[in-house]
């Protein structure tokens, strides 16, 4: 029996590696603050030292505790995460699908894992902080790594001017980069640009820690149907919302 090549495991990188590395510095530091303090002044100044040493050791765990669960939101959670949404999901097997701001390739590549003749496209501008080792390069290799790299595309481009004709994507997908869009206008635009290139019948996922807000009333006011946000998703620290929405297919009301 004929086996596939083995290239190695996919790794789909740390979210916000910057972040996580100050979240562990403040905990460590916060820590070695109050080990300092302790000894400095437990016994000429007990009273504030326990006090500092208290407010030390709490913030220090709420440093090491946050970038730990970075850590596992990256390593699992958004695998889980990614596995669940793209589930929800019912495809044909043939659809041509969109991760706008694919990264290393996490949704890009599961939802490749789930076409049969179809292609996914991924687009990204690939911000190297954003997650650790960011290029295209990593999502090739991810899906060679999954055993999807025929099924794939990868292309780089701006979110807020993207590089497809009207009417192009059976689905589209965006997790976790249209925060990193600072104004709230060019949010706005990005999410009518992604509704612009959706088939009609098509639809629209966007997981996202921040504006899920705005990018439904954006949906809606794009004429988009069956516009929903969810609750938090605690797979994702921090924890998400995921905004879906339907666009109206040709002829309906």
């Amino acid at each position: 029996m004929n086996q596939r090549p083995d290239h190695g495991s996919p790794d789909y990188g740390i979210d916000a590696p910057g972040l996580v590395r100050n979240f562990a510095l403040a905990g460590i530091s916060a820590f070695a603050a109050s080990i300092f303090f302790y000894y400095s002044f437990a016994e000429t100044r007990p009273v504030q030292a326990g006090l500092v040493v208290g407010f030390g050791v709490i913030w220090g765990v709420l440093g090491l505790g946050a970038a730990a669960l970075m850590v596992l939101s990256s390593r699992r959670g958004k695998l889980k995460e990614r596995d669940r949404i793209l589930d929800s999901i019912p495809w044909r097997g043939d659809e041509r699908v969109l991760d706008a701001g694919c990264g290393r390739g996490l949704m890009l590549i599961g939802a490749a894992k789930r076409l049969t003749s179809g292609v996914a496209v991924g687009v990204d501008a690939w911000r190297e902080k954003d997650p650790s080792g960011n290029g295209p390069e990593a999502a090739l290799a991810n899906a060679r790594a999954e055993g999807v790299e025929e099924r794939i595309e990868i292309l780089e481009g701006d979110l807020s001017e993207l590089p497809f004709k009207d009417e192009s994507f059976d689905v589209i997908l965006s997790s976790l980069i249209l925060h990193n869009i600072q104004e709230r206008e060019e949010r706005a635009t990005a999410v009518r640009g992604l509704t612009r290139i959706l088939k009609p019948g098509g639809r629209i996922v966007i997981l996202d820690i921040w504006d899920t807000g705005e990018y439904a009333k954006s949906l809606r006011e794009a004429g988009m149907q069956d516009v929903s946000r969810s609750g938090l998703r605690f797979n994702i620290f921090p924890p998400a919302r995921l905004v879906t929405a339907r666009k109206p297919a040709s002829g309906e009301v």
